[in-house]
């Protein structure tokens, strides 16, 4: 399972430090970039859920 955290920006090294300490658990941070192409991509998929839903009207491509 992958779940992505929004970490404020002083409480990353903590957080990094105590996600790296669990053997369970991979961690590795995101570039400015690669964060905000996930954000992008997370939120059209939440519009073409709600497309489905017929919450929100769709316009044709």
């Amino acid at each position: 399972m992958k779940i992505l955290l929004d970490i404020e920006e002083g409480k990353v090294p903590v957080m990094m430090e105590l996600l790296e300490n669990l053997p369970f658990v991979k961690a590795k941070s995101l570039t400015a970039y690669k964060a905000e192409v996930l954000e992008g991509v997370k939120e059209a998929v939440d519009e073409v859920n709600l497309i489905k839903q017929s919450k929100l009207k769709g316009a044709p491509a």
